[in-house]
């Protein structure tokens, strides 16, 4: 079961459709399960029942998650796969101390792979679409996957299946989301 977790600023906001309803989308057609959940709602009963999470994207000014680094402190310990999806990115890498810098992308771009790593596999670079103001700044335990002639725009941890993306995958790169579900395996004996 996978956690897609909302980071507009309020439950039920109008950008949901726009950044959430689009991965829910891909989801359903991929056939793998899932539960939606604001991220000011995620607690203990909704990690325990996840085999993997997505941190999905919000507007431009749209940082109110931002405001709240303490409800993504589970991200420190939760060893199953996690993709962050532009504001999901800021939200792993502050988790793991990280700040931001400026740098405005809007629009397709053209992303460069800089490490080898399956999500990226046999792509030497494409074309993403871009939506933000800010980059993040890589954490030490994280390693640059991608970039822009801008900034960095994918992230691995270096041991752990965590994953941040400062592009929108579920716009024009939906085969990189079908390879992140690749990675999900569902845990079977957990509760929920």
């Amino acid at each position: 079961m996978i956690l897609l977790i909302d980071l507009c600023y309020r439950e039920d906001s109008l950008s949901r459709d726009e950044f959430v309803g689009p991965v829910e989308r891909l989801l359903r057609r991929s056939g793998a399960p899932f539960f939606t959940r604001h991220y000011t709602a995620v607690g203990a009963p909704e990690l325990e029942a996840a085999d993997a999470a997505i941190l999905c994207g919000t507007a431009l000014r749209d940082t109110g998650f931002a405001e709240h680094p303490e409800l993504f402190r589970w991200l420190l310990s939760f060893e199953r796969p996690v993709l962050g999806i532009s504001s999901g990115m800021r939200a792993l890498a502050a988790a793991f101390g990280a700040g931001t810098e400026p740098c405005c992308e809007i629009g397709m771009a053209d992303v460069e792979v800089l490490a080898p790593d399956p999500l990226f596999d046999g792509q030497e670079g494409f074309p993403a679409y871009q939506l933000h103001e800010y980059a993040v700044q890589v954490p030490d335990t994280f390693v640059s996957l991608a970039a822009s002639d801008q900034c960095v725009q994918a992230i691995r941890h270096r041991s752990l299946p965590l994953y941040g993306f400062l592009f929108h995958p579920e716009a024009r790169n939906e085969w990189i989301l079908e390879r992140f579900l690749g990675l999900v395996t569902p845990v079977t004996g957990r509760s929920g």
